[in-house]
């Protein structure tokens, strides 16, 4: 596995994917949990007992930023092959249902859907933390086949004469 991933990160085109998916997952996720705030100044501010909640954000921002460049490589090796599948779907589904519990502002947009809203709302604000760890072992399981793929489908592709 830690093969497959030096192969696709040996690419400085992926590296810097990686880091703007990573960047941009963790504002996102974190302005809309509320952990960074752009106005009036730009300002990071985690307390204490949410902690845990800014961890989990990290965890799946960063799996995110190794999956996704990873499946788009798989995309571009694999095009010619007919082979490249379900991986890509399979680390968006991942990164959302990480960004799913987005905090107060998501819960004033899902409120608005009258009680169905709130039984989203209440839902999110008791789960967010296992939502948060089943998003991150999506991504895991997402790294995993994709690797086992690439590594599989790469040595067939590039083996043949």
């Amino acid at each position: 596995m830690a093969n497959t991933t030096a192969l696709v990160f040996s690419n400085p085109v992926y590296v810097g994917l990686a880091a703007a998916v990573f960047a941009a997952m963790l504002m996102l996720i974190s302005s809309l949990s509320e952990y960074v705030f752009f106005e009036p100044y730009f300002v990071f501010h985690i307390p204490d007992d949410r902690a845990l909640g800014f961890a989990l954000i990290i965890a799946v921002a960063t799996l995110s930023g190794i999956v996704i460049p990873m499946n788009v490589y798989r995309i571009k090796t694999l095009r010619k092959t007919n082979r490249a599948g379900g991986g890509f779907l399979g680390s968006i589904i991942g990164a959302l249902a990480g960004a799913c519990s987005c905090g107060p502002v998501g819960f004033a947009v899902i409120s608005t859907f009258g009680s169905v809203g709130g039984t989203a709302t209440a839902f999110l604000t008791t789960y967010e933390i296992p939502v948060r760890l089943a998003a991150i072992g999506i991504l895991g399981f997402v790294y995993y086949t994709t690797t086992r793929s690439l590594s599989v489908e790469c040595r067939l592709t590039y083996s043949q004469p």
